[in-house]
């Protein structure tokens, strides 16, 4: 919403002023903002757990899926990047390769990229042909003995080249990763509140048919000070606190994070950021397209709101 936006600082500093306790006070604030981010979800996505980074989202996503299914497990898309903690550079392809290498719970598909990838926009069923990649791992997995805990996947692949993954492709990898007792993870951390323009979420984008299991956020979730959230159902929440290990964070969901996550969503809707992030996009895309019209360096020119990716070839 802006550096230093008013109200934003604002919030924080009346809060500020007041109370700022640890989590373990009850606090109006963190119900107050759970119920409003509930409002922007579908209805299933209904507890909330709060944080402070996307790192410690993602991570906590990972251990959800894991206590919910029995299954250890994880399909990532290649060229990902999920986060700094241990855990995650486990399941970053981008940071793994340079690191320790992959173990052996990690399986990698390929980015459903229509553009560079496997198969392209000539492609007689793109979508179908990537699904069937992750189709593959599952029972090439399923020959070792291991079991597939989650698919986890940003709604929009970034570090790997800002991909708009072809409508229907999350419907039927959630699918297969279903019938194989598996949770499909959707990372929101840099694609969501708005930013793709014609919807809140990103994974909205394939459809109102499609809704992940569990869904993470982060940086923009506080427009520069850390708070983090993961949204998830009844069913996986209540799995989890089954094993009496209660989850605590500190910080995650003090009173001043919550004020500032609510004064977030006050000014995105009350400056129309969404419908500001689809003009503005739209006007950068119609002049990027007239530059890959005079240079043939530019190979694509692909996004949704204001994200965008240009593909120079050479």
């Amino acid at each position: 919403v802006g550096h230093c936006h008013p109200d934003i600082v604002k919030a924080a500093h009346e809060q500020n002023q007041m109370l700022n306790t640890n989590s373990r006070y009850l606090h109006d604030n963190l119900v107050d903002y759970a119920e409003r981010l509930s409002k922007t979800l579908p209805e299933k996505l209904c507890i909330f757990y709060f944080l402070n980074s996307g790192s410690e989202a993602n991570d906590l996503a990972l251990r959800l899926a894991r206590q919910y299914t029995n299954h250890e497990d994880v399909i990532v898309l290649d060229h990902a990047y999920h986060g700094h903690l241990t855990s995650l550079i486990d399941i970053s392809p981008y940071k793994f390769r340079n690191l320790g290498g992959q173990k052996e719970w990690v399986h990698v598909a390929p980015v459903p990229d229509t553009y560079r990838g496997l198969y392209r926009e000539d492609h007689e069923d793109s979508v179908t042909a990537y699904a069937n990649e992750v189709v593959n791992i599952i029972e090439q997995a399923h020959k070792i003995g291991r079991k597939v805990a989650a698919f986890f996947a940003e709604s929009l692949p970034s570090v790997g080249g800002q991909i708009i993954p072809p409508a229907g492709y999350f419907q039927q990898v959630a699918q297969h990763v279903h019938k194989a007792g598996g949770v499909f993870i959707a990372d929101e951390i840099q694609v969501g509140f708005g930013r793709v323009g014609k919807h809140f979420w990103a994974f909205q984008l394939q459809g109102e048919d499609f809704i992940p299991d569990i869904v993470t956020m982060g940086k923009p979730i506080g427009n520069g000070h850390p708070i983090a959230c993961v949204a998830t159902t009844k069913e996986i929440a209540e799995a989890f606190a089954a094993t009496g290990v209660e989850y605590f964070n500190t910080f995650g969901g003090n009173p001043v994070s919550c004020a500032i996550g609510l004064a977030v969503l006050d000014v995105i809707e009350k400056e129309h950021l969404q419908a500001h992030a689809t003009q503005v996009g739209n006007f950068l895309m119609k002049l990027l397209n007239e530059q890959k019209i005079k240079h043939p360096i530019i190979g694509d020119v692909r996004g949704s709101g204001l994200f965008i990716g240009v593909d120079l070839i050479k």
